[in-house]
């Protein structure tokens, strides 16, 4: 096996160097702070399973038999792959830096299955949702202005809870909301406001009353951090809760489901896969093609073809059909 030379046995899962090692390694990396804090998470799992096992030399099974653990763990396989990344990573890293076998080249994350971890409301859903949010109160308005925004632009939750007020602007005619999208650094990217997603907005904003323009668009109303930016967490909270008020109360229905709702439902109305695409802001169109191919095989369900003959109900069955 592709053993480490025996002259740094134990460097690499054993003592104070293995911290400068991880250390050097996040320094070195061209990232965001998030993604330097969750390589730091990565690595600390992978050594911690190292550690309980008593492995100072790991070989290309370990990594393999490390992958296993992740999948027997239960995670799904968007964790177990940005696991196995970063360690990927890290040993891509330590060869070209130090010279080490790289243990991990080549080995794959967990295979991704087709469609989506999160399910799209349905319309009468969205509908009931927010009919049920009252807007006689500075919370029901500040609710019902975020979910009814992600839910007709199909934002990401980190998207809602970047904007500022001054990122709604007029081009064209047109109200647009300016977005800092997934894996950018600037908010070089936009979704369009109609009118039914502008106004909710904008009596919230007035009902909060001397909001600047580079105040946050979405605020928190707690004791503690009231006015402070809202954070995806709470976000997530709060359409979590207006969810459960109606009677939703699914692992596979959150936040996320309003993005998903959003694309379904442009798509229902008639929208182009290339428009769909340019709402989602996908970089690869085949991820738009599955809401279209799952839109595709409910409408056209041969489920119900077979409901039909046995109860009869299709006319003209070819006659040549072999009985069965």
């Amino acid at each position: 096996m592709n053993r480490l030379p025996a002259k740094i046995k134990g460097e690499i899962v054993q003592g104070p160097k293995l911290e400068q090692l991880i250390d050097s390694f996040i320094r070195a990396q061209d990232v965001r702070e998030s993604s330097r804090e969750s390589y730091r998470k990565g690595l600390k799992k992978f050594l911690e399973w190292l550690r309980a096992r008593g492995i100072i030399s790991p070989d290309r099974q370990t990594i393999l038999d490390y992958k296993d653990a992740l999948r027997e763990s239960g995670l799904s396989s968007f964790s177990i792959s940005a696991y196995i990344v970063v360690v990927r990573k890290f040993f891509d890293w330590l060869e070209s830096t130090r010279g080490l076998p790289n243990i991990a080249k080549g080995i794959k994350g967990a295979k991704r299955t087709n469609g989506f971890r999160k399910d799209p409301l349905t319309l009468s859903q969205v509908k009931e949702l927010l009919e049920s949010i009252g807007r006689t109160d500075p919370r029901g308005l500040r609710d019902y202005a975020l979910i009814n925004l992600l839910t007709r632009t199909g934002l990401r939750t980190i998207e809602a809870v970047r904007g500022n007020v001054e990122d709604i602007r007029q081009q064209g005619g047109e109200a647009l909301l300016w977005i800092q999208g997934k894996g950018r650094d600037e908010k070089d990217e936009f979704v369009l406001l109609t009118e039914e997603t502008l106004k909710p907005i904008y009596e919230y904003l007035k009902e909060r009353g001397g909001a600047k323009p580079d105040a946050p668009l979405f605020t928190s109303m707690s004791d503690r951090n009231g006015g402070a930016r809202l954070t995806t967490r709470t976000l997530r909270r709060i359409i979590k809760g207006r969810l459960r008020a109606i009677g939703i109360d699914s692992d596979r229905l959150t936040a996320h489901s309003l993005r998903h709702t959003g694309i379904t439902l442009a798509l229902q109305a008639g929208a182009t896969i290339q428009e769909a695409q340019a709402l989602a802001r996908h970089a690869n169109i085949n991820t738009t093609l599955i809401y279209a191919h799952n839109i595709d095989r409910i409408k056209q369900a041969p489920e119900r073809k077979i409901d039909a003959l046995i109860s009869g109900n299709i006319d003209n069955i070819d006659n040549t059909v072999n009985p069965l």
